[in-house]
């Protein structure tokens, strides 16, 4: 079974890699790829009367490293459970819209499921804010699992 996994670095993701971890029991031959997705900042308005180029490369950076650390981090907790089985592990940040880019990534990659956390959001958050599971749910094109906090 060919898994993609998305996570943010958050509590919700880490959730997702959990429950990633409880199908990796059943099933196998497992495979995973682990995504994380950096959406750039939008430019607020040109120089001089706006934000600097150098900050939005500031910025950009610091998604960059983020980003990184979410993959390295679920990327460890699934292999700290899975010592001695046969997984194959990839890794991989992407720039774009996260939305868009988990889709694309589970086409090229072929995935049979795609593994999510739900930030939980309610009706006008997710109005404001935009809901990435809802719309991976909507698009993907295979079997969607979104992970639920416990907690909530």
């Amino acid at each position: 079974m060919k898994i993609l996994l998305a996570t943010d670095g958050s509590k919700y993701s880490d959730e997702a890699t959990e429950k990633c971890c409880e199908l990796f029991a059943a099933s196998e031959n497992p495979s995973v790829r682990i995504i994380s997705v950096v959406e750039p900042p939008a430019p607020m308005a040109a120089e001089p009367f706006g934000i600097s180029n150098e900050y939005y490369a500031e910025v950009k950076a610091v998604l960059n490293e983020q980003a990184k650390e979410a993959v390295k981090r679920a990327e460890k907790m699934i292999i700290e459970k899975f010592t001695n089985a046969n997984l194959a592990v990839e890794t991989a940040t992407l720039t774009g819209n996260p939305k868009e880019e988990i889709v694309e990534e589970a086409k090229k990659w072929k995935a049979d499921l795609i593994v999510l956390g739900s930030h939980g959001y309610g009706f006008w958050e997710r109005m404001l804010l935009g809901s990435v599971s809802n719309a991976v749910v909507h698009h993907a094109p295979c079997s969607v699992l979104v992970v639920r906090n416990k907690g909530e």
